[in-house]
């Protein structure tokens, strides 16, 4: 293990010792003749998302500077590599490689990517909890290959599986309690020995649909890494590193190689683990930051192949302690040549996928974006393009279905939309997830309960033009427990349609099937009853913008407050 500042202090105090016993002080000749430390350097990326081609808008610049994109990606890792002992270096990641992600992966199950960076060297990759979006059995065919089991290999070419390792030490199957893949990897470097211990966040169940999930349970995330580390060192594994897909947020202020007012689970988690782990490489939250918690090195690389983290360890040669540990979170600019084969891939690809990536589906008058408007001083307002898939969700089933509401969570708003025309794909990439719209019965006290919980769950359902409801900053929240007892939403204020609820009456909602099976934590949805399924969530958006166009942005008017909102 590595603790900066121990180490040196122990080593004064071994020396101090010795002098005073009379021993013969270390020759020059001597000292040169120690071990040199063997020099390890770790790349490190996390949450790529399928992001091949370079992402746009603000999803595609950081630190200032236009970033992404796997064929500038790929020669920025060479050029690393390059410039570090090639034989020395590892390449590794932090989950969520796959899932949300734009048309030119999701449409082929996100073989692309896992081929993509394969090529680009990738090693070991903790499971983010979007490796999970199509279950375990598809998890484990994106590891070992084979055709899909639905749409075959429709790029018609054999999918032949990753060429690095995903390691998954916390996620079970429970009617065996055995991890679903390894839990960790050995590296060897010129005769040193490199644990990598990979694990996704414990929330994952709450985060994923169910039929994801199903079969699995997730353990603790310090306590499975000071299993796996024990069990590490008992191998003679002195040089531990987890891959975590979980993660904090720094203020503000911070730079992406900064640390300043760090919060956030990867605190706690890393605050509880072995002093034996020397690095943790993080992600999930999508930011960037550079840190040391407790001893460790902590890292992240925000998402979408911008950064790269750029880690050296110097591990000592007899004992295979980590001696230091430094990392700088690098830019991968678009100012570098393009790798060629990354290119080749990328065009295979946009061949076989064809025209409909580029068919217009709509119009839009203005930027539709994702933000959220501030609320009481905190991200808890509405959002523009979130209230408008609410509002073409209620479209889709109110005629049928009868719904009178919709409600959109904003994990499934993935991006912008432009102004101009919108092409399918670019629909796509705003919501990649292929949820099945659910209309369910809630009472008006079921519903009071659901939005009760937003304050619990700290996420704010995106409401359909059709609801309307008052805040009071000076409620109280509920429990996760007792969602309900929470009085932060004004009652008799809710009302469907210009309509106060009755508190005892029967309202048809519609949401995705993601929301319907409690996920983001909103259980009070499981309790809805007379459930029908409807179309895909990305349908219903597409026959909008149809039907619509051209369309602006709606009002940010759906949820008010007792008091003035602050300024944004």
């Amino acid at each position: 293990m590595f603790i900066p500042g121990m180490r040196r202090a122990a080593v004064g105090l071994t020396a101090l010792a010795v002098a005073a016993l009379g021993a013969v002080a270390t020759s020059p000749e001597q000292a040169d003749a120690r071990p040199k430390p063997v020099d390890v350097t770790l790349l490190a990326l996390n949450d790529f998302h399928g992001n091949l081609e370079p992402p746009s808008g603000s999803s595609g610049t950081i630190a200032g500077q236009t970033a992404g994109g796997v064929e500038y990606l790929a020669t920025h890792l060479a050029e690393l590599r390059a410039a570090a002992k090639k034989k020395n270096t590892i390449t590794v990641a932090a989950g969520d490689l796959i899932g949300a992600s734009p048309l030119l992966s999701a449409a082929f199950h996100d073989e692309p990517t896992i081929e993509a960076l394969s090529m680009a060297g990738l090693d070991y990759a903790s499971v983010g909890n979007h490796e999970f979006d199509e279950g375990a059995a598809e998890l484990l065919r994106i590891q070992n290959g084979g055709c899909h089991p639905v749409d075959g290999c429709a790029d018609g070419t054999p999918y032949r599986g990753a060429g690095f390792k995903y390691l998954s030490a916390n996620a079970f199957k429970t009617a065996t309690g055995k991890p679903l893949l390894a839990p960790y990897a050995i590296h060897k470097v010129q005769g040193v020995k490199v644990g990598f211990i990979g694990m996704t966040l414990e929330g994952t169940p709450q985060i994923v649909s169910q039929q994801g999930i199903a079969g699995l349970s997730f353990a603790d995330e310090a306590d499975t890494a000071n299993r796996y580390a024990r069990e590490l060192r008992r191998k003679g594994v002195q040089a531990i590193v987890v891959l975590l897909h979980e993660g904090g947020t720094q203020a503000a202020t911070g730079g992406i190689n900064d640390c300043v007012g760090m919060t956030g689970p990867i605190v706690d988690i890393t605050n509880r683990m072995d002093p034996s782990i020397d690095v943790v490489v993080s992600g999930h939250t999508h930011q960037a930051y550079n840190c040391d918690i407790n001893g460790k090195l902590v890292t992240s690389a925000s998402s979408f192949g911008r950064l790269v983290t750029d880690i050296d360890l110097k591990i000592d040669r007899r004992s295979g302690d980590v001696i230091s540990a430094a990392a700088n979170n690098v830019v991968v600019t678009r100012d570098v040549a393009k790798d060629p084969r990354q290119t080749a891939l990328i065009n295979r690809y946009k061949t076989v996928l064809g025209p409909v990536a580029g068919r217009q589906v709509g119009v839009t008058s203005q930027v539709i974006t994702r933000s959220q408007e501030t609320l009481f001083g905190t991200s808890l307002g509405e959002s523009p393009l979130g209230n408008l898939i609410a509002d073409a969700q209620l479209a889709a089933t109110d005629n049928e279905q009868g719904a009178v509401a919709a409600f959109m969570n904003p994990g499934g708003v993935r991006a912008d939309l432009d102004a101009g025309p919108v092409t399918y794909e670019e629909a796509f990439t705003v919501q990649p997830f292929a949820n099945n719209l659910v209309t369910l019965d809630l009472t008006g006290a079921q519903l009071y309960c659901v939005l009760e919980q937003q304050f619990v769950t700290n996420r704010t359902l995106y409401p359909s033009a059709t609801v309307g409801y008052v805040v009071d900053p000076n409620g109280t929240t509920g429990t996760v427990a007792d969602p309900c007892a929470g009085t932060r939403v004004v009652r008799g204020s809710l009302t469907l349609g210009g309509t106060t609820v009755d508190t005892a009456a029967t309202y048809r909602v519609t949401v995705n099937n993601f929301l319907a099976g409690g996920g983001d934590g909103f259980s009070a949805l499981t309790g809805g009853t007379n459930l029908v399924t409807g179309q895909i969530d990305l349908d219903a958006f597409v026959d909008y913008l149809t039907a619509q166009s051209p369309v602006s942005a709606p009002t940010l008017d759906r949820i008010r407050t007792t008091v003035e909102v602050p300024a944004a």
